[in-house]
């Protein structure tokens, strides 16, 4: 009879915008989903809270039966508030919750006796703050990145991003073109991709979520002649593979201070360089000069398109192997959910 200990039981939340993994758009879910699937493969026992729709191999909890984002008719608030009440009901039956559901879960923390791991993806507004704060001595918070550690908040870990490698394709030979592959905003700095890539006399294809309409009809729309600027829409794994393995780099000219950047990393796997402004996560994803460029500029990023030659695109796949494998994530977060567990009991009997 083995003596081993049993793992840990594990609720992973996801956020139900969309399926886990999403079919197109949606890279909270995509995290959670890769993180789940490796976490399960390692041998841990997970119960993924997510759209009845989802894809794993974990066990399944479903209360939404699909994503608010793919059906108009769902109200967001009740699915939300249904959904995340159903994991902190069964909180009894799990070691912890890990919460990839922002800041509406941490409301319900109080309520129950499991110790909850939040990860922070980012701080979409300071208007959210407030909640972070309240709950910064109950739960326990885990960071995507050094970046994006706030000062006044308190955290467990730093935990980058890793992802499932099989899903991208190394391609030493790529095409001409450059590619901006994110959401079509000001932050994500669409407009700047196309002012690189014309300087620069490259194409370019634009792939992404439109989340700004006027920004799209008056900065990108004109430009868009389906010969140097292509927009393609919002692409599924298999064209997202075919799109970064192909490029000569991705541009990711971000305006803001990213907290992760998963295009970023997944460009890399596929043995793509990316040209970045020097922001946010960035410099802790890319090596500079090794597996890509940060630049400060639009003009320092024109420049970077022509010293592309200079990059090992095995370089960037190794990158990617030794740093931002999905083994590598659910290795760190197993480790994470044992400290939480064990300050959790601890906090209890002093």
């Amino acid at each position: 009879m083995s003596n081993s200990p049993s793992p840990l039981r594990i609720a992973m939340l996801s956020p139900i915008a969309w399926r886990t993994p999403p079919r197109n758009y949606g890279p909270w879910e995509q995290v959670v989903s890769v993180l789940t699937e490796e976490l399960v493969r390692q041998g841990a026992d997970v119960t993924l809270f997510a759209t009845g729709d989802s894809l794993t191999s974990a066990r399944l909890q479903a209360v939404a039966p699909h994503g608010y984002g793919e059906d108009a008719k769902m109200n967001a608030k009740v699915w939300e508030c249904l959904h995340i009440s159903e994991a902190f009901e069964h909180a009894a039956e799990f070691d912890v919750i890990h919460n990839n559901f922002d800041f509406l879960p941490l409301t319900y923390s109080r309520l129950i006796n499991t110790p909850v791991l939040t990860t922070i993806h980012g701080i979409s507004s300071p208007d959210i703050l407030p909640v972070y704060r309240k709950y910064n001595q109950r739960v326990y918070y885990a960071a995507i990145s050094q970046a994006d550690r706030r000062p006044d908040l308190d955290y467990i870990a730093t935990v980058h991003h890793g992802i499932d490698l099989a899903q991208f394709t190394f391609q030493d030979q790529p095409d001409d073109y450059l590619l901006f592959f994110a959401r079509i905003d000001n932050d994500k700095g669409a407009a700047e991709a196309i002012n690189i890539a014309r300087s620069a006399k490259r194409r370019l294809i634009m792939a992404g979520r439109v989340y700004d309409d006027k920004y799209f009809d008056s900065k990108i729309a004109p430009h868009v002649d389906n010969n140097q600027v292509k927009y393609v829409g919002n692409v599924g794994p298999t064209e997202r593979n075919r799109l970064l393995g192909g490029a000569a780099a991705l541009l990711h000219p971000i305006n803001f201070n990213e907290p992760f950047g998963l295009s970023v990393v997944e460009a890399m796997a596929c043995g793509t360089p990316v040209i970045a402004m020097n922001h946010g996560s960035m410099p802790e994803i890319i090596i500079s000069g090794q597996t890509g460029f940060l630049v400060t500029n639009v003009a320092e990023a024109i420049e970077a398109v022509s010293h592309l030659p200079s990059i090992d695109r095995a370089r960037c796949r190794q990158h990617v192997e030794e740093k931002f494998t999905a083994a590598r994530m659910a290795q760190n977060y197993l480790r994470v959910y044992q400290q939480v567990v064990d300050k959790h009991a601890g906090a209890k009997h002093s």
